[in-house]
Order: structure tokens, then sequence, then C-alpha cells
């Protein structure tokens, strides 16, 4: 594009200073010996910086030699009108004109070879060097005598010209930022799959860590030992909270986060959060207030996974930066209707509180008011980002009312639908896991991961299960049995033959056995692929007691019921 200008501002002088003489009307007192340079320099210019700009619209197209041997002609030319007296550059003009027939000859060539390849823009190139030759043949036929002026003709020619030569630089720009936004969407892809490819990774030692601690837990550890297990499961599960930001944000970005809308219980999952909590608050000597209004009787419609998320950041971000006083978590009912109610979630603490110019800031990505905060309290700074970007998907706004040393309350307003009908609870794992309830059901596992199999096999068979096992998708297909095995449970990603295919073959067989998944991602980012195999839930690792059990004690009560 410089090139390109640069050429205009040049033959621009060809047009209006030589030949006619129109810039001479305007200024009439300009030296002679100043203007003969000026439009010897510009018309040897010009034809080299058009070379020039030929070279950088179509390099793949250009013998780089040859044109540069034309520039160099060219601007060896322009110096010479510079420097030499004009009776030795104006004898310049006949070799000149040779290397001009030559570019007038090559340039339509490299034009041609840009219009078989088809390059951006090339078959206006094609046209705007068509336009050109009809100009310099006029220019020369007019410079040996041959033909008169023509001087409207060459007007439109060079109008078209340069109309030609704009289009070419929109297109090849348009081109070019399409490309660059292809090149961009790749590694944006390429982002997305390293980082689901890693918390799939870092999540399966995950389920060991977090698996074998409940278990260790369960065992009636001395109070010494339970005080480390509670420190490692805390960490554990405080490094997965992390790792699922990272891949929720991620998520977001993409445009890929779905949220679930089924009946959840709100106030009680301010109590879990609140209870959750209490022992983190109360090692920094907070009390954890809960403020629940008394109208909120009702379930309502939601996602109670990523309402929990989003609270629970608030919640930890509270607790993080509050040295003492108070953490309160509360909802108030602004609106009750009869199929729908709205409500007012609060998180409120007595911290550090933030100045009215950072509150916008801390929403931001990896930001927090103050870089040295990282260092003082610690964190990713995803969580308030995450929380306001959930929100403003479903319609709503994260807000925020704060003073500096007097504390901080993050709320959000957000409309739910009531539920038609009341869905049972899950059964509390420690109330039923005593009684054996799964004692004569044989269930197949699936999992080419030995820690993975080894905590689902204690859990399974502490409940009464009896349980076969298989390391992947083949070797599950040898050994069902549909007249044995009442429950498959069954890992996604295996060697040999993974769990989509596995599933969609034993579906195919016409066997209606219940397939659980076992997969590392997020349950809802394969939930509707799993669905699409036959498969009929997902369970996530690391395996929490509560939902394993529960899902499994649900498929294996409808297979006694059918």
């Amino acid at each position: 594009m410089l090139l390109f200008s640069l050429f205009c501002m040049t033959y621009s002088y060809r047009i209006m200073g030589s030949d006619n003489y129109v810039l001479h009307t305007i200024f009439p007192t300009l030296s002679w010996y100043i203007t003969i340079r000026l439009e010897y320099m510009t018309l040897f210019s010009s034809i080299g910086l058009y070379a020039l700009y030929t070279v950088h619209l179509y390099p793949l197209d250009v013998n780089r030699k040859v044109v540069y041997a034309i520039a160099a002609f060219c601007f060896g030319f322009t110096l010479a009108a510079l420097v030499l007296p004009p009776y030795y550059f104006t004898q310049l003009i006949n070799p000149f004109l040779v290397v001009m027939i030559y570019c007038l000859i090559y340039t339509p060539w490299v034009y041609y070879k840009a219009y078989k390849r088809r390059r951006p823009g090339s078959q206006y190139a094609m046209l705007s060097v068509s336009v050109l030759m009809i100009v310099f043949a006029i220019s020369l036929g007019h410079y040996w005598g041959y033909l008169p002026p023509l001087a409207f003709i060459s007007f439109c020619c060079y109008m078209i010209f340069f109309f030609l030569q704009s289009l070419i630089l929109s297109y090849h720009v348009s081109f070019n930022l399409n490309v660059a936004k292809q090149v961009a969407e790749e590694s944006s892809r390429a982002k997305s799959d390293f980082l689901s490819t890693m918390t799939h990774e870092i999540r399966t030692p995950l389920n060991a860590v977090i698996g074998l601690t409940h278990l260790l837990l369960k065992g009636n550890p001395r109070e010494e030992q339970a005080e480390y297990l509670d420190v490692m499961l805390f960490s554990t599960n405080n490094l997965l909270s992390i790792v699922n930001d990272v891949l929720d944000y991620n998520k977001i970005e993409a445009g890929k986060i779905t949220f679930e809308k089924i009946e959840m219980d709100m106030a009680m999952i301010i109590r879990n959060i609140a209870k959750g909590m209490q022992i983190t608050a109360a090692d920094k000597g907070l009390e954890m207030r809960v403020n629940i209004d008394t109208a909120l009787q009702t379930k309502v419609m939601g996602d109670p996974t990523r309402t929990t998320q989003i609270i629970s950041n608030l919640v930890n971000n509270a607790i993080k930066f509050t040295s003492s006083g108070y953490i309160e978590v509360g909802a108030e009912v602004t609106n009750m209707a009869k199929h729908h109610v709205t409500l007012k979630v609060w998180v409120k603490d007595t911290g550090i509180g933030i100045a009215e110019d950072k509150h916008k800031l801390i929403f931001e990505r990896f930001t927090q008011a103050d870089s040295s905060i990282s260092r003082s309290f610690g964190g990713t700074g995803l969580g308030l980002s995450i929380s306001k970007k959930m929100l403003e998907l479903q319609n709503s706004t994260l807000q925020l009312n704060s003073k500096v040393g007097e504390g901080s309350t993050f709320y959000f307003v957000q409309r739910f639908e009531l539920p038609e009908k009341q869905v049972s609870k899950p059964i509390p794992v420690d109330a039923a896991a005593d009684d054996k309830p799964f004692t004569g059901i044989n269930i197949l596992l699936v999992d080419d991961n030995q820690m993975n199999i080894l905590i689902a096999q204690t859990y399974l068979k502490k409940w009464g299960a009896t349980v076969d096992v298989a390391s992947n998708g083949q070797e599950a297909l040898d050994r069902f049995d549909h007249l044995k095995h009442r429950l498959i449970l069954l890992d996604l990603h295996m060697p040999v033959l993974d769990g989509y295919e596995t599933a969609k073959i034993i579906r195919s067989n016409g066997i209606n056995t219940p397939i659980i998944a076992l997969t590392a991602n997020l349950p809802g980012e394969v939930a509707d692929y799993a669905a699409s195999t036959g498969m009929d839930d997902v369970v996530g690792k690391p395996f929490l007691p509560d939902e394993l059990f529960n899902k499994v004690h649900k498929f294996v009560a409808a297979t006694e019921v059918s």
C-alpha cells in the first residue's frame, strides 16, 4: 500500500506537471531547472515504484531478479536526474523507454500468471494493466509523433487504472484479514483442544487422589490422620476448582458452555455452600452467616452445578479478602408469580473493599484490583470473571457495592421458572451404604486406568455390588452378559475400542442394559454425544461418592421395576 501510494504521488505529477504543464499555470514562477528535474525524476521513479509494488502484490508469481533489475535502472536514472545537469539526464530517456517497454511486457505476464493461479484481486490486476498499456501506448505514440495527445481518453484510462488498483488493494486486504481470521480461529481451536486435553489428563490422577482420600476418611482414621486427610482433600478440591475454572473460561470464550434446566433448591444450595466454607472461614476467625428470605419456600428450575459454582466463587473471593468480621451469603425473593420467581442472591463481607475506579477492572480475566493482591492473597483471578460471564449468559448481571476498608457486597438478580412437580431427593450415601443396597447386583466396570478401577470397584463392593472389570471396549463386549450384568460403567477414552463405539455396538445388538459413561471431561461437554450413542447418563471424574451412588442406585432401581 505504501509503494502504491508513492507511485500514485509520483505519477500524478506526470499528469499535472508535464506535457501540457497544467501545474505551471498554478505556479508560473517555478524554476525550469527544478521542474525539468521533477519531470524526469517522477517519470523514472514511478516505473521503479510500480515494479516494486508488483513484487509485493504477487511475490510468488514474479522473478525477483528481473523486477529488482528494472527498479535498479529506474532509481539509477532518478538519481542521475537529481545530480546531473539537464543535458546529460535528458539523454537517458531512450534507454529508459526500453526499460519501460520491457516492464510493460513483463507486468501483464506476471498478472496473467497470478490470474491463472487465482491470486486475490488478479482479475482486477489484468484489467488495470490492460488500461495502463493503453495509456503508455498513447504516450509513446504521442512522444514519437504518431498520435495526437488524446487527453480525454488518457484521463479516463488513468481513472479506471487507479480505481482498479484500489479494488486490488481492498481485495488483498480483505483476503489477508480472512486468512488472519482463519489462523486465529485455528489457533483458538488448538488452544481449546490443548486445554481440554490437559484438563482431562490432570483430572484423571486427581480422581485417584480424591477417591482414595474419601475412602481413607471412611476407614475410621486416627484423629491426626483425619486432619491430614481433610487438608489433602481440601487441597485437591482446590486444584480441581482451578482446573475447572481454566476450562470453563475457555469454554465461555468459545461459546460452548451449556446450562441445565432442572429442579434445584436454592436455599439448600446456599446453606450447603456456607456449611462447606465454614471451616475455611473459621480458620481465619471469620463468622459465616446465612440469611435466606422466609418467602423462599419453593424449588426453582435452573442449573444447580453452575449456580453452586457462581455462589462458591463469590464466597471464596469474600473469604480470601477478609481478615476479620463476617461473611454473609443470602437470598431474597424480590418478585413472586404463578410460574416464576425473581431472586436476589448476595455475598457480603467485611474485607478490604474495592476502590470505585477498580469496580469494572476486577471482572476482567486474570485481573485483580492491585497487582500485589495475587502475591498477598493468591488465586488465578478467574473466579469473578467466570461468574460474571455465566450470569450474563443466563440474562443476569453480577453487581458490586463496595468501599475501601468497609467491605464488599457482590449480588445478582435472576429470574427462575418454578417447577411443575417435585422430583425425588438423592439418597445420602452415608445413610444407605451400611445396608449394602447393591447386594446381588452385578456391574460391568470398563476402564483402562487401574487407579480409577480401584476406586470405583472399592466403592461398589462396599455398597454390596459384584464387579466384573474390563480394560477396553473390545474386552467389555467379550465379557458382557446381558443376563448377568445389570449395569455398565463405561469409560469414554480407551485403547482398542473407545466407550462411544462400544455403546453403539451394544445398542445395535438390541441390548437395553443401562450404561453410565465415565469421563474426566466435564459431564456437560460429552452428555449430548454420549446420549446419541445410547448411553443413559454421565458421571464425572473425580468420582464423588454421593453422585456415583445415586446414579448407580437410580438405574439399578429402574431395572428392578422393569
